[in-house]
């Protein structure tokens, strides 16, 4: 081990202390989307699961963010980037997540780190000098014995030094170093070709260098509208001032297919696929700030990956400074900055329109433009979770609702039916659809806690009621999809006869556990 190598461990594992690796990570509590806000952070339509500060990842700032499902166990982790290394989160039970440990960067800190996944492997690049390629067995993270360790990578790459981003092909098992500086192939800071399908041994493939500098790309085994070009591997580069694309199926012979600049150009900075691969939607980081507009998004078509043309624009209601954008099940995915994670509908992407439907801002303070505050979301775990790094406030972890939920209930009533009994019926729903009772101790305004779901019909005996202590039922309805849930009814009271047996309501003494100090 060299000794800058052997300082950056110890520098990482004394930060990792220093920010209480000793005491497990306390996330704010799960809290729902009401009025408007959820634990302090304006949303609409998300959710919010749990929120790890930067400090209680390990230290630093944070920056880019990635998911991994364990193929054999199902269990869903965060990856997240911060200036001192990659910190693990498990989020399988996402109100509950566990931080797992810290992977320390492999030379110096740095505002950019990058993340990707392979197979059981993850990937991580970094601008820090001499950091290379790190790659890390994410099968560690099934026994961590006592939570948060500190790792070591498996195997590390070192064909260039400085990376800004990694890039895979996961259908090719290609990764591609982009924005890569030092080391013996460099590429002109363009397509760095490694083979990582043996990925403890990753081996230089190629370069494509043609175009110059590319700050992120999309790499693909294609299968989209262009027939010329199906079952190729294909690259859809950001540039700075177009994007690119290129056919690098022969690694030692790319060859550019098109470079497509566009007005209003600041800095090409990231883009992604619409999952037919009809459109590729692109965020220009720093036109905002320089052209004076709002947040937006430039939607190109890309049916003919020869001649490209820009499709449409869609411009927010807000100023923010968008960074990164993915694109799942109809919508994007826009980590914008200072307006956190703005979410859009692509059901009329045809049209050139985009809507948005949901939000979650991670930076309460503003929505202005700036390179600060959410820099990445990925939003592809089958459970439906979303993680959102951000630059000072850490992980966020989500759920969006991205549905209009039915009416709810309607014609609640609450009735004394013998003792320690009370009926409730209300107004029939929509076809198919299940309910969700809801009873608070001490009436209307008490704790509320879930007694039935899943009843198909429009009515409940709750026999469990204390005699002599008045009760609030409120009542939701689930569509039969299972997600899409209404509001709470109204709520109803009710008192009955027969034995007292409810505890003492007390006003609560919340614990340091509970209330998230750590």
């Amino acid at each position: 081990m060299s000794v800058a190598r052997l300082m950056a461990v110890i520098l990482g594992a004394m930060l990792w202390a220093a920010a209480g690796a000793s005491t497990p990570a306390q996330p704010k509590h799960a809290a729902l989307c009401t009025d408007g806000f959820a634990e302090g952070f304006p949303c609409s339509n998300v959710n919010l699961y749990a929120h790890i500060t930067a400090a209680q990842l390990g230290g630093g700032n944070g920056n880019d963010i990635w998911g991994w499902t364990d193929p054999d166990t199902g269990k869903e982790y965060a990856l997240m980037g911060l200036t001192i290394g990659t910190a693990f989160v498990d989020i399988s039970d996402p109100e509950f997540p566990i931080r797992l440990g810290l992977l320390p960067t492999h030379s110096g800190n740095s505002t950019w780190r990058d993340i990707k996944t392979y197979g059981y492997y993850a990937f991580i690049v970094s601008e820090a000098v001499g950091h290379g390629m790190q790659v890390f067995d994410l099968r560690q993270l099934r026994s961590v014995a006592s939570p948060p360790a500190t790792f070591s990578a498996d195997a590390h790459y070192g064909q260039f030094g400085r990376a800004h981003n990694i890039v895979i092909d996961t259908t090719s098992g290609f990764a591609f170093g982009v924005g890569s500086r030092e080391g013996t192939q460099t590429c002109n800071a363009g397509l760095h070709m490694v083979d990582i399908r043996s990925p403890l041994t990753p081996t230089f493939a190629g370069c494509f260098a043609d175009d110059g500098y590319t700050h992120d790309a999309q790499c693909v085994t294609y299968n989209g509208p262009d027939a010329d070009y199906a079952g190729r591997e294909i690259c859809l580069a950001s540039n700075e001032d177009t994007v690119t694309i290129v056919d690098v199926t022969n690694k030692s012979a790319p060859v550019q297919i098109s470079r497509t600049p566009y007005v209003g150009s600041e800095y090409t900075h990231q883009g992604w696929l619409s999952e037919d691969s009809t459109y590729f939607l692109v965020n220009d980081e720093l036109d905002e700030t320089r052209n004076g507009h709002n947040t937006r998004t430039y939607i190109f078509d890309v049916s003919d990956l020869d001649n490209p043309t820009l499709h449409a624009t869609y411009t927010a209601a807000i100023p923010a400074s968008d960074h990164n954008l993915y694109t799942h099940n109809g919508f994007v995915y826009e980590s914008n900055y200072r307006s956190g994670l703005r979410i859009l509908d692509m059901a009329q992407i045809d049209s050139g329109i985009l809507a948005e439907v949901a939000y979650f801002d991670t930076r309460p303070e503003n929505d202005n433009a700036g390179t600060s505050g959410a820099w990445s979301v990925f939003p592809y775990f089958d459970s439906g979770t979303v993680i959102i790094s951000d630059t000072a406030n850490g992980l966020f972890i989500v759920q969006p609702v991205l549905c209009q939920g039915p009416d709810a209930p309607t014609s609640l009533s609450a009735t004394p039916a013998g003792d320690n009994q009370i009926s409730l019926a209300w107004s029939a729903g929509e076809a198919g659809a299940t309910y969700e009772v809801y009873r608070a101790l001490d009436g209307c305004g008490g704790f509320e806690e879930l007694i039935a779901e899943g009843l198909k019909n429009p009515g409940l005996l709750d026999q469990n009621a204390s005699g002599g202590v008045p009760y609030g039922y409120r009542i939701r309805q689930r569509r039969a999809d299972g997600v899409c849930v209404s509001e709470y009814s109204s709520c109803e009271a009710a008192q009955t006869t027969g034995a007292c047996t409810a505890p003492p309501v007390f006003a609560g003494i919340q614990s340091a556990e509970s209330a998230g100090v750590s």
